[in-house]
Formats: C-alpha cells, structure tokens, sequence
C-alpha cells in the first residue's frame, strides 16, 4: 500500500486531531527502535504516532536568495559583491542570488556560505554594484551596508536538503585526497560517510514517500518547506528487500527562510582544496500512517547499508567495493579490499540528535504543523549527465 492514498487524508486528520488535543505520540528514530526491540513491533507501533528523524550534514548545493529594498534613484544591480564575494543579480530589481559554494579562488576561502554566516550572526556587510542604465534606472552604482534585518525577504535554498542515503568515500590514492567529505588519507586509511544511517531521514522513510512540494520540515530551528524533487534525484535506485535504498537515491529540495534559522544548527564552513559548505540539520516528523510505514522506520543499523566508493579516481562513475552495513560504520572499522580501514562520520549525529529532540517537542506541543504532502516527490530523474 501506498503511503499517501485513499486513507492517508483519514489518518493524517486523526493525528491532526490528536495534536490539537495535546495526546499525539511522538519519538525519535532512536527511540522508536528501542521501544521495538523491547516491546515488539506491534506494540511499539500501537502506542506511536510519529517518529522523528534528523540529519545533518554537510552540503555545498544550495544557494541565497536575497532580496533588497528600492533604492532612490532605482537601480538595476550589475557584478554585483556582498560580503567580498560574487554575486548573481537576478530580473530588473534587486535580487540577489550567491552559491553556497566556491572560495578557492586565490585563497579566498569565502563563499555565499560564510556570507550566511555573517548575516545570521547580525554582522552587516559592504555591499557593491554597477547600475545597468535604464530610463526608469537611471542609478549608474551602489554602495551600503546590509545585514539580516534590512533584506526584505532572504531565503535558503537546498538544492540537495535530504537524500534518502549517503556513500563512504575512500581513496586509492597515495598521501592525503583533499574532497568534498574531508581529508582522507591513502591508500585505504581511513572512511568518511556522509548518512547517519537509521537515525536518518532517508532512511526511516524509504522513498522519502511522505515527503513532497508542501510538506513542512524543520531547518536549523525554522519552519522549512519541500519544494520538490532535489538535484540528483532518483528514485528507482537499487534497493534492499526490505525497500531502502542501496545508494542515495531519492532527493527532496528544501526551501526556508533565514530569519528563523539558528546559527547553532546551521554552520559555514570551508573544505580545503574543495570549497565553501554548509552543515546543516534537519528533521522531518514520520506520521505512521500503516504498519509497513512503522516497519521500515524500525529497520536497525545493522541491517541498513551504504555504497564504498573510490573517490580519488575522477570519473561520473567511481569504483565501488560494494556495500558496508552502517552498524559496522558505526563501530569505527569497516574492511576494504581485505584490509582494516578506520571509519568516522562525514556528518554531525550530536547535531541530528538535537534537531530530532527539537522537533518532538514541538510536535508535541502543537508548535510545529504535521501534514502530508500536496503530491509524492516526482517520478522522473534528476540525473542526467551532460554527454560533451
């Protein structure tokens, strides 16, 4: 059975409900699969209404959306640079759009991510333009200083904000691989993965299938909404049995305004060798709509896994050496190519943790919206190689 179908609106205005009254049951991944192995699926399930899971990871696919106030004489904005980083001016008025990522040229070590950084820590910063001549903007440049409270609107785009798994990333590579996951250190020294497993979101709910354009998550301490399919999404990858992906697989983007976001769950920071990036947490409340929705939030760690690859080789396509269940991840050690190689987490799981704790709390008490999505999250790929 589908997870939204013909009974999911019944379910989802019981739980509403249940909300409303203050007598909805809410619990993290973590603790829902602890109450299953004590008490046994169908109890555990019976006495739950939603879990809880989080991620937080480490992401340089997303972009500001910035919008600034009229100014007198109207200008429409050319090259222009906030905060020492390049800007993209977007239309004829005054938006603004910045890449999370980037940074490395000369040195620079900044990107739109730092830029975040400064604006959500109340910094104000110098913001330049050219004046694109116009009769009706006729302003020939610009020059001000800008901070959080002065855009009009501001908002985060993850282009990428949850992905149903993650990959281990090693290298086959001699001395020290500088990648987008972290140092890793060759040959096969040590493993970095970039999915918190069965704590995940992508991984209690296979398919991301209760996510879709409309359903709300919470981002950094702020209300956040699914906009649709994310870059790279995919959703028929390779599954297990049980109907959890092998490999990243399905994406959702995720949309959230910056005004609400809590620097505590949301922190810039700067590969070296690799860019600018964001880590970021995020949770999503799991409504258990059948028991099938409750089983497979309830699959442990050990029976989860994620793809080994070979990151050092510069191709689309990477050597994989096959999966490794994340309970193995977990205890520090996986075997790669018959040898002991040190694991650890490309992620924050004490970040995750929080956020996850967060958003109970909140559902709990009714301050968060608990809602299924307009539609599922798309069938068509967003994988498509450019062939040049």
């Amino acid at each position: 059975m589908s997870p939204v179908d013909d009974l999911a609106p019944r379910k989802e205005a019981e739980l509403q409900l249940r909300q409303r009254q203050g007598r909805l049951r809410v619990r993290t991944a973590a603790d829902f699969r602890a109450l299953v192995a004590g008490a046994g699926l169908a109890s555990a399930y019976a006495d739950t209404d939603v879990v809880v899971a989080a991620s937080a990871e480490f992401t340089d696919q997303a972009s500001l959306h910035l919008g600034l106030g009229p100014t007198d004489p109207p200008i429409r904005l050319r090259d222009p640079v906030l905060g020492g980083v390049a800007a993209m001016a977007g239309g004829a008025g005054g938006d603004l759009v910045l890449p999370i990522g980037g940074g490395l040229a000369e040195g620079q070590r900044r990107g739109g991510a730092q830029v975040l950084g400064d604006l959500l820590s109340g910094r104000p910063l110098e913001l330049g333009a050219m004046g694109e001549v116009t009769p009706l903007q006729p302003r020939r440049d610009l020059h001000t200083q800008l901070d959080l409270e002065r855009l009009g609107s501001a908002r985060l785009l993850l282009h990428r904000g949850i992905v149903e798994n993650g990959v281990v990333a090693v290298s086959s590579a001699e001395g020290v691989l500088r990648s987008a996951y972290g140092p890793l250190l060759g040959p096969f020294h040590n493993a970095l993965h970039t999915c918190g497993g069965a704590d995940s979101i992508g991984l209690a709910m296979p398919a991301l299938a209760l996510l879709g354009p409309g359903s709300p998550v919470l981002v950094a301490g702020a209300v956040g909404w699914v906009v649709g399919t994310g870059h790279g999404h995919q959703p028929r990858p390779k599954r297990q049995a049980s109907g959890h992906a092998r490999t990243p697989g399905a994406v959702a983007a995720v949309s959230v305004d910056l005004h609400g976001l809590n620097p505590a769950w949301i922190r810039p920071c700067f590969f070296e060798g690799h860019g600018s990036a964001l880590l970021v947490a995020i949770a999503a409340p799991i409504p258990l709509l059948d028991g099938e929705t409750a089983r497979r939030a309830a699959t442990a760690d050990e029976a989860l896994e994620a793809p080994v690859l070979d990151v050092a080789i510069p191709r689309r396509i990477k050597p994989s050496f096959g999966g490794v269940p994340y309970g193995q991840l977990r205890s520090g050690t996986i075997r790669v190519e018959g040898r002991a190689v040190a694991a650890a987490p490309a992620h924050s799981p004490r970040l995750a943790a929080a956020i996850a704790g967060e958003l109970v709390a909140r559902l709990t008490s009714g301050r968060f919206p608990l809602r299924l999505p307009l539609v599922p999250l798309g069938e068509r790929s967003g994988l498509v190689p450019l062939e040049a």
